[in-house]
């Protein structure tokens, strides 16, 4: 590499930390954010062109960070370190969000809890059945997934969700899970499930609080529209 080139790619990383300090990441770009990820991975060279082809293969961030590391190898430049980087940054995102729920009583943190449960499986291609297991008072006490299904299906014991409830020494529940076809309407299926599951909780004295349908754009609540 020339040395025009390399100061080049070092000017560029330095104004682009610069304008980060003085005006926030809100200041930054989708790619400038990833240039930023991709640093730690390639720390010679220009990452810019890389994470360009990264916005217009995958939409846009929320897309690249999506893709599976599968689909993250097809784009040239792209090796494991850079997958690495990339594939840490959610996960990250969602700790963060869990730590939140932790801290106060989920019934009155609704913001947050769709926050937590959009970055857990808004953007998964099947459905995923999450269950939140919730304290006397109303904290979370574990997010657990309990099945994992195909892009329209995924099956649901009751008696399995109340045995863990039991296990646990929850007090409470709420259901969560998402549609892969980007439409947050509960299908038939889903209400009946959810009655079962309501019926053979109560029993045993422990609360459905509600059951969250995640979309691609939205999110629906059994408790908002009166299913629950």
């Amino acid at each position: 590499m020339s040395t025009d080139k390399t100061a080049h790619f070092h000017g560029h990383r330095d104004r682009l930390r610069r304008r980060l300090l003085d005006k926030g990441a809100g200041s930054l770009a989708d790619y400038e954010l990833l240039e930023f990820l991709l640093f730690g991975a390639r720390p010679r060279g220009d990452t810019k062109p890389l994470a360009k082809t990264l916005v217009a293969r995958f939409g846009n961030l929320a897309g690249v960070l999506a893709a599976s590391p599968q689909d993250l190898a097809t784009v040239p430049g792209m090796g494991d370190a850079s997958i690495a980087v990339l594939k840490v940054v959610p996960e990250a995102a969602l700790r963060l969000a869990r730590e939140d729920l932790a801290e106060r009583p989920i019934i009155g943190s609704w913001d947050n809890l769709v926050a937590y449960c959009r970055i857990a499986m808004g953007r998964e291609k099947v459905e995923q059945f999450h269950l939140l297991f919730l304290d006397r008072k109303n904290r979370l006490i574990a997010d657990e997934m309990h099945q994992r299904g195909t892009v329209d299906h995924t099956p649901v014991y009751p008696r399995e969700v109340v045995k863990r409830a039991l296990e646990l020494g929850a007090s409470a529940l709420i259901l969560v899970h998402n549609h892969p076809s980007g439409d947050a309407t509960p299908s038939k299926g889903d209400i009946e499930m959810t009655r079962e599951i309501e019926d053979a909780a109560g029993k045993l004295g422990i609360a459905l609080h509600d059951h969250i349908v995640i979309g691609r754009a939205d999110q629906k609540s059994f408790k908002s529209m009166g299913l629950l």
